[in-house]
């Protein structure tokens, strides 16, 4: 047999010739020397006691002692031993995307105790079973609004996350859609200057995220007031923990609700994997990307789980899927789904609490000592200023404490969660 080519001479001259090069080699000439790998620089053989030997060795290098006051999107929770004990049984482990219903029961059954444990943290009607993570769950919901709406134009609050803001970007430039920003004041979404284009119709939606980056809880009653279109979507990102003890965007007015399950039993992990998801109101549900899993009775009036609603070009017409996107979050889902078990409503507002207890603690010590903390009425995360933030960031550094986020040359983003100990925000006190 011969080697598979994707394309053959001709299309690779054709491909070439459109941009303007001449050969494979003229092309990749642009690609710096240095980048190319001729040869793997590996040592000797060694034996595979040696090579773990080896490999802790290198280990040790890592330094996992920092009090850590780092969040932006992906929060040092506490996780559950009982989790990873759970979620490693090979039912779980060896589970692939349950499109044979019949031997995937516990698979689709996590999936729906997903959808209704999103549902009921939002406030929401139907929930789909996950995205890849928060950003893909705003510009998801952001083609669900066009699609709804028939608008090309979209509000996009520029509090939001900016990872989130960037995937947002990209998916409306390949659909054309026009973003507008709209402007923060004191760190809020500044709603007094979008009432007027709400109300216009003009507008697919409004993406917003309550609380925003900067942690800052929006003026959701102000919002909640605001007169709109009834073809313009309010999209809300929201951080579930903050929804236990903070109003749930059904409360305010939210047509769609998107955001990550990151801190629900999810670790760091390097930033990822996590699960997105989108929750809507149940007249939208067909508008939804991905699968939703529904619960039915099965010949022998047994309880049984099934996808209900597939909306995937895997599925159905290329021209009417929803999105191409085809995977659910499995194994991070399952995280959210026992760690939410686990604790429990009462768990969750804990832990939220302090979340949030522990910011207000150290916002006010550092204001003690002099320091300006310039957004109010926040969740967990607030921004401090600072003379010189590369400063400030590695004298912290340097005394065992990743003190926050730079925004820019004078301010940085601190962050607490339920982890953070007494201890650990009075080194934070003395370090500054």
């Amino acid at each position: 047999m011969y080697n598979y080519k994707a394309n053959s001479d001709k299309t690779i001259a054709e491909m070439l010739e459109s941009i303007g090069e001449d050969s494979l080699d003229s092309l990749y000439s642009m690609v710096d020397k240095n980048a190319i790998m001729t040869e793997l620089n590996l040592p000797d053989a060694m034996s595979e006691m040696n090579v773990q030997k080896a490999v802790k060795n290198i280990a040790k290098e890592n330094k996992t002692d920092y009090a850590y006051f780092i969040g932006g999107g992906a929060y040092n929770r506490f996780i559950p031993a009982a989790i990873s004990q759970i979620t490693s049984r090979f039912e779980f482990n060896t589970a692939y995307t349950p499109y044979q219903p019949e031997i995937s029961q516990g698979t689709l059954q996590v999936i729906y105790e997903f959808q209704s444990m999103i549902c009921d943290l939002t406030g929401m009607e139907v929930c789909n079973a996950s995205v890849y993570d928060a950003g893909n769950a705003c510009a998801e919901a952001m083609l669900m609004a066009t699609r709804i709406s028939g608008k090309e134009k979209i509000l996009v609050a520029s509090s939001i996350n900016p990872e989130y803001l960037g995937t947002v970007k990209t998916y409306a430039n390949a659909s054309n859609i026009e973003i507008e920003l709209v402007d923060t004041k004191d760190f809020k979404t500044n709603l007094a200057i979008i009432s007027d284009k709400l109300k216009s119709g003009d507008y697919a939606g409004l993406i917003i995220q309550n609380p925003n980056f900067f942690g800052s809880i929006e003026d959701i009653d102000e919002l909640n007031a605001i007169e709109k279109h009834p073809k313009t979507m309010l999209i809300v990102c929201t951080d579930l923990m903050s929804n236990s003890i903070l109003k749930k965007p059904s409360e305010f007015g939210a047509d769609i609700v998107v955001g990550d399950v990151q801190s629900f039993g999810n670790p760091l992990s390097f930033g990822g994997p996590y699960a997105g998801f989108i929750a809507t109101l149940d007249k939208h549900k067909r508008q939804m990307p991905g699968r939703i899993v529904g619960r039915t009775l099965d010949a022998d009036g047994k309880q049984a789980f099934t996808l209900t609603l597939q909306a995937r070009e895997q599925h159905i017409r290329r021209e009417k899927a929803t999105s191409n996107i085809c995977s659910n979050q499995g194994l991070a889902i399952l995280n959210a789904v026992v760690y939410l078990s686990l604790m429990g409503k009462k768990g969750i507002m804990q832990a939220a609490y302090l979340s949030a207890k522990n910011a207000k603690t150290l916002s006010d010590e550092l204001k003690k000592k002099g320091y300006n903390v310039l957004n109010k009425d926040f969740f967990n995360e607030f921004v401090l200023e600072v003379k010189n933030a590369d400063l400030f960031l590695n004298n912290m550094k340097r005394k065992g404490i990743l003190a926050g986020i730079k925004l820019n040359e004078t301010q940085i983003l601190v962050c607490t969660t339920e982890i953070t100990q007494k201890e650990d925000i009075q080194s934070y006190i003395n370090a500054v």
